[in-house]
């Protein structure tokens, strides 16, 4: 299975603390059957203001400690970005690390806020898409607005956006709401992607395993294998041969 969605580097955002945590958690993402994981940390301005080269760099460190730990995981790093419009001069720079490019269109994983849809979100959605960006919302599930009125998703599909669920909203780790608009979409083939969002060892760990058994159970062995393993690996493929 292909993580697409963690924050394991340490003590860069509100995920692994540390080095200790971060090699605990890909020791449980690899045991759980994930080969492949994208890292993407936080960049949140003016709460998490991490840049495309600092986040390199520190991958670099992490995957020398990865052979003395005995894990064997491919690693790659992008970063989950808050809409923001002051992002609009990063994207010009080419200063964002996107998470994937398909047939020479970038993907940004773009999340929103949990509380609600900003306005202007459409807006800057299209923009985005002028600049050759083409956007995948992570874990729409979890966000209030949508879950009080899930026509966003629709309105989501129509910009162009692409939808990655969390593992452990289909399990019901985020509440029956969450888990509802979870299978609903899943129905509806309205999911590209699944994904841990794997902060702690504890509070959600990198486990896909499970969630794919009940993905297999609800839409069929064949989507959980897209879902999991051909979307993500087709999305990143392109991280992992640099």
């Amino acid at each position: 299975m292909i993580d697409i969605h963690s924050h394991i580097l340490p003590g860069i955002d509100d995920g692994a603390k540390d080095l200790t945590e971060s090699l605990a958690l890909l020791k449980l993402a690899q045991s759980d059957g994930i080969t492949h994981m994208v890292i993407t940390p936080h960049i949140h301005i003016g709460r998490f203001n991490n840049s495309a080269l600092q986040l390199s760099n520190d991958l670099v460190v992490l995957k020398t400690h990865l052979k003395d730990a005995g894990i064997f995981i491919k690693l790659a790093v992008a970063a989950e970005v808050r809409l923001d419009i002051e992002l609009m001069p990063l994207v010009m720079a080419n200063k964002l690390p996107f998470i994937g490019k398909i047939n020479d269109i970038n993907y940004l994983l773009l999340e929103l806020p949990h509380s609600h849809i900003p306005s202007g979100y459409d807006k800057f959605i299209n923009w985005l898409a002028k600049q050759n960006v083409k956007v995948i919302i992570p874990h729409p599930e979890r966000n209030r607005d949508i879950q009080a009125n899930p026509f966003y998703i629709e309105h989501l599909k129509q910009l162009g956006c692409e939808f990655q669920l969390t593992a452990s909203s289909i399990e019901g780790g985020w509440g029956d709401k969450a888990k509802q608009i979870s299978e609903n979409m899943l129905k509806a083939d309205l999911v590209r992607y699944v994904a841990s969002d794997a902060h702690s060892v504890k509070r959600r760990p990198p486990i896909l395993s499970k969630a794919k058994h009940l993905v297999a159970n609800l839409v069929g062995e064949n989507k959980a294998q897209q879902l999991f393993v051909t979307n993500p690996w087709h999305l990143t493929e392109s991280l992992f041969c640099e």
